[in-house]
């Protein structure tokens, strides 16, 4: 079956073709540096994970670009506030995000450039559009002539005749109201403090939208297949990023823009006035797990607005327990072959096709997550029974656990990283084990305290302990 994704070029759901055979090459807009990333930011980086994981699952090879935007209005503003040198500043959120994609298990694509190292090529783009007329210099700035792109709008529909007419947009971000000529070089003034290049424009700094058109074509060429971020940079930010592209290269840019919904709190948008805007410290710090809020946040389609509640991650971190306890019940089946011989059944071979058929044609479907996850739970309820009425092999145990390795290159929830557990905590592990055993539940209750002071968890299940690290 063709994987089809919806493109928001066309509000069409289309075949996936890629450019060059066998290589995907994708952009996905990176954070801006200027705080922690929130959790409807995460979401979005979730969403380009698993459409990175899936592609690459289907055997493709991946040529993945994702910026940092360590130059704005929003760094700089936020820089002085914190009252830290620039670069200082920028570093120090960078670390931070990176540290959150590494615990929701982000995979890091290929390239990862840095706003600040890529100014010569925005200085190169821009000086020849100034040449060919498409762009203008001003006292404060460069600036881009959208009347000059005939297509202007195609991505976000916007019709330019029913908006409020304007000269030039200097500011990064503006609503749909002020749509006019935008800012792809900035003069410097003093809000500015020590962030400035010297360029044949003068002094000053690049327009956001101008970063993304210069970092995506120098690693991934004038066209490229797939771009990806959230649904509220269709207008003007990837709007503007066509424009200025195809007004250079006279190519068509992406062929395929993927957008992810918008994250609300229980039912509402989050502020910071509401208490209801987090960041994933938050939720860590609330004893929740960071494999619970990447399933979370994976587990409802990509293109429909996301509720978050606490509610739901409570329940996502039963289910993620669960596919922990399933993976232990399988390591630890020793039913026999039949047969004599290690070979898995036919009966088996037949269920694993099944559901392996039924997972790949869901996320064919434009990454329908919710199905895929559907006939996986609809798998482990079948092989659970058959684990507890011992009609299961261990040859048959060890494909079915192969097979969720699959599943889980796209998942990325079910491995988890073994960790080292020190001899002391296993023999106070055990020492539980056997008062509980004799019904001393107050002893078992101090030996589990004194393991977690020690920095550890157990969770007791039907087919053994799971030891974690807190």
């Amino acid at each position: 079956m063709a994987m089809k994704f919806y493109n928001t070029l066309t509000n069409e759901i289309e075949e996936f073709k890629e450019i060059e055979p066998g290589l995907v090459k994708m952009y996905s807009c990176g954070p801006t540096v200027y705080n922690y990333a929130h959790i409807g930011n995460l979401r979005s980086f979730t969403f380009t994970d698993v459409l990175r994981r899936y592609l690459k699952y289907k055997g493709y090879e991946i040529k993945h670009v994702m910026n940092i935007t360590d130059v704005d209005d929003k760094t700089i503003k936020n820089a002085e506030i914190e009252k830290l040198p620039f670069k200082e500043f920028t570093e120090k959120y960078t670390k931070l995000f990176f540290s959150d994609l590494d615990q929701l298990n982000i995979e890091k694509p290929e390239h990862i450039p840095l706003a600040t190292e890529t100014i010569p090529e925005m200085v190169e783009i821009i000086r020849e559009l100034v040449e060919k007329g498409i762009a203008y210099v001003t006292r404060d700035g460069v600036y881009f002539d959208i009347k000059k792109y005939e297509e202007y709008g195609k991505l976000s529909k916007i019709n330019l005749d029913n908006l409020q007419k304007g000269t030039r947009v200097k500011k990064d971000e503006y609503d749909k109201n002020n749509v006019n000529d935008f800012a792809l070089w900035k003069s410097w003034d003093e809000t500015d403090r020590d962030v400035f290049w010297h360029t044949p424009f003068g002094k000053g700094r690049p327009g956001w939208h101008i970063e993304c058109s210069a970092m995506s074509m120098k690693y991934l060429g004038e066209s490229f297949d797939i771009h990806t971020g959230g649904i509220d940079l269709v207008f003007p930010h990837h709007e503007n990023e066509i424009a200025q592209s195809e007004s250079l290269t006279k190519k068509k840019f992406v062929n395929y823009w993927m957008h992810c919904a918008h994250l609300v709190v229980d039912g509402e948008k989050m502020s910071k006035s509401k208490g209801n805007f987090y960041v994933l410290k938050d939720i860590l710090d609330k004893g929740f797990s960071a494999r619970a809020v990447r399933y979370l946040l994976m587990q409802t389609h990509y293109r429909q607005q996301m509720n978050f509640t606490f509610e739901g991650l409570e329940s996502a971190e039963k289910t993620v327990a669960k596919l922990q306890e399933f993976m232990l019940r399988l390591k630890n089946v020793s039913g026999e072959e039949k047969s004599g011989k290690k070979v898995i059944t036919r009966e088996m071979t037949e269920r694993i096709h099944t559901v392996k058929e039924n997972f790949e044609n869901s996320l064919d479907e434009d990454l329908n997550m919710s199905g895929a996850l559907g006939h996986l739970f609809d798998f482990i309820s079948d092989i659970n029974n058959l684990i507890s009425n011992n009609n299961i092999t261990k040859t048959d145990s060890l494909a079915i656990i192969d097979t969720m390795i699959n599943f889980d290159k796209v998942l990325g929830v079910i491995q988890k990283e073994e960790i080292e557990v020190p001899e002391e905590i296993e023999k106070l592990v055990n020492e539980r084990e056997i008062a509980r055993n004799n019904e001393d539940w107050e002893k078992a209750d101090e030996i589990r305290k004194i393991i977690s002071d020690k920095g550890y968890s157990v969770d007791d299940t039907a087919h053994g302990n799971i030891i974690k690290k807190i």
